[in-house]
């Protein structure tokens, strides 16, 4: 098939296409179905500029010329005989193969590359074939471009109508008014962008960038003493009074005793406000993994008012089973008073969003992360006591790779930073991949630790990053070897501060709690139990709870997050190691608390 015939196809197939869509067509609809529909398809040269313009953009008006002449199209109209030739040109035009990823990958393309981050170029080929576009949709998020014309409401609505014109079902969603995220094949995105960029002036187009919707993993892997908010408690009353912290995570289980007696999360500050982001019909008190009830056990809550007796009580170790390998068993372990078994701030209340998916499984989109913080911000802008949320626990995240953008300039680190600004402390995580594993045949050296392994969001500026150390004796262990170190890829300092992360017990639900239940016979409804974990998705809480306690007694510090992150690295006890494994050194509640 000659050039001109493949173009004029293109046209008709494409004219026929918008009949169906009820829009106004112009030759500007004309490129955009063009573009949307075919530009998987464009060969290196249609992309060349021709005097001022796109090659392909004097290609669809050659042959709209030519389907006039020939009276299959009238004013931009196809006639009769335009729509009884309209589907066999659909079929032909298909009928061209995609480009060749290997011969000509999206990167070498300065539209596509200057649109497609890197971590999304990766995924378009098949992971079985390096030559194969891969065929599953993929999760995007589309950074609106904010200086588009009429600004990003407008663009909003400009990507949802360039949607209009894919070959897909459904619709782009709006999120955090800066990001419309939806699924879409390779093919797709590719026409997506080339369909957006047909208004060659950067204020005409509405996409600014498009990320893969990130996978985030939650950071798994008698320590108030160790912060010393048993002391605080005592000294200057800072239980958490007045503070709302929300946890975005697994979900919080609702029924466990942990929970019950300060009331945690249905007093009326929270209650009613809690949401699952993973199904708009699940429900935010109930957590399938556990993750999220730890997490939030740390950071708040108590047995100190429970009703229930001491013997239904049980706090576990975990240890290896040798019968079994791979299948964990739990010993029970002795502990001090029901009142031990509290959170760091444990009258303060919590707030359950809802993001990693249940069964166990702790991957979520970034996409939901983001909706969270933004449902916070909603909420704080409402404004008076019951939407008030004064911090946010975010024991998750995703190994970050420079190459992919400028570090702490992902959309989950920007959307953590705007949180920030708002007026609100987001204590992250720092992650577990502090401990790297080489392949074998490119050295004799298998493991080590290493630098630069902040996991994203902890690489965002205004967070609070938390590494991981021993739960009571940190001067001697130092820092946990899995926890992340930095610096930051472009030269910050993170951590920002370490906190107890290894073997914490804390309330167990879901299938952190399968173990105890294979253990005991006679089951666990009605008893409070409480299991070890190990990761710096466990000293975030530490973090989380000594900043809520700090607030409760220092309330002028309420919406000035910048300044409490401040007093707590400067505050912090030095390890006696370098700065960029233990940052400030490690939280010390009552230290933050003498410096004000």
């Amino acid at each position: 098939m000659s050039d001109d015939a493949l173009w004029t196809d293109r046209v008709l197939c494409a004219l026929g296409e918008l009949s169906s869509l009820y829009v106004k067509i112009d030759e500007q609809a004309v490129l955009t179905m063009v573009a949307a529909r075919f530009a998987s398809r464009f060969d290196a040269r249609a992309r060349l500029y021709e005097e001022d313009k796109p090659a392909w953009h004097h290609r669809v008006a050659e042959s709209l010329d030519r389907l006039t002449t020939r009276g299959w199209v009238d004013a931009l109209h196809l006639t009769a005989a335009g729509r009884d030739a309209f589907p066999a040109a659909c079929t032909r035009s298909r009928d061209v193969p995609e480009r060749d990823l290997v011969a000509a990958e999206p990167s070498s393309e300065l539209l596509l590359a200057g649109v497609l981050t890197p971590p999304l170029r990766e995924r378009f080929i098949a992971r079985d074939d390096h030559r194969t576009r891969s065929p599953e949709p993929i999760p995007i998020m589309l950074e609106l471009n904010l200086h588009f014309v009429g600004g990003p409401r407008a663009a909003m609505a400009r990507v949802d109508q360039l949607w209009r014109y894919l070959d897909t079902d459904g619709a782009p969603r709006p999120l955090a008014d800066e990001y419309a995220v939806g699924e879409l094949t390779t093919t797709q995105i590719e026409g997506l962008v080339t369909a957006d960029a047909v208004g060659i002036e950067w204020h005409d187009r509405a996409i600014y960038r498009v990320w893969p919707d990130f996978d985030v993993r939650a950071q798994i892997d008698t320590s108030a003493r160790t912060i010393k908010a048993t002391a605080a408690q005592r000294s200057f009353n800072s239980f958490g009074d007045g503070i709302v912290w929300a946890v975005i995570d697994s979900g919080i289980q609702g029924d466990h005793p942990h929970f019950q007696g300060y009331h945690t999360l249905d007093d009326p500050e929270v209650r009613g406000l809690h949401r699952d982001f993973t199904d708009p019909g699940g429900d935010p008190l109930k957590d399938e993994s556990g993750h999220g009830t730890h997490v939030a056990g740390i950071i708040a809550g108590g047995l100190e008012l429970w009703d229930g007796k001491p013997e239904h009580i049980l706090v576990t170790e975990r240890r290896h089973n040798v019968a079994e390998p791979g299948m964990p068993v739990v010993k029970p372990r002795p502990f001090g008073s029901p009142a031990s078994l509290a959170g760091i701030a444990p009258r303060a209340k919590l707030l359950s969003l809802k993001v990693l998916s249940g069964g166990g499984n702790l991957i979520a989109r970034t996409t939901r992360v983001i909706e969270a913080l933004a449902y916070v911000r909603e909420l704080n802008a409402v404004g008076g006591k019951l939407s008030r949320i004064h911090g946010v626990n975010l024991s998750l995240g995703y190994e970050f790779d420079p190459e992919w953008f400028g570090c702490g300039h992902s959309p989950l680190c920007i959307e953590v930073d705007k949180l920030v600004r708002s007026g609100v402390v987001v204590v992250v995580a720092s992650g577990n991949s502090g401990y790297i594993t080489l392949d074998p045949r490119m050295s004799d050296v298998k493991k080590f630790s290493a630098a630069m392994t902040i996991n994203d969001p902890g690489n965002a500026e205004r967070a609070i990053t938390v590494g991981s150390t021993h739960k009571d004796a940190p001067h001697s262990f130092g820092i946990s070897y899995f926890s992340s170190r930095g610096p930051t890829a472009d030269g910050r300092c993170k951590p920002d501060l370490v906190a107890p992360g290894e073997r914490i017990a804390s309330a167990a639900a879901g299938e952190m709690l399968l173990p105890v239940k294979r253990t005991l016979e006679h089951g666990v409804d009605g008893m409070a139990i409480y299991v070890e974990h190990t990761g710096t998705s466990m000293a975030a809480p530490h973090v989380s709870g000594a900043v809520a306690a700090f607030l409760s007694v220092q309330r002028e510090f309420i919406g000035d997050p910048e300044a409490i992150k401040r007093i707590f690295v400067d505050s912090a006890t030095s390890l006696g190691r370098d700065r960029a494994f233990q940052g400030g050194g490690l939280v010390d509640l009552m230290r933050a608390l003498q410096s004000v």
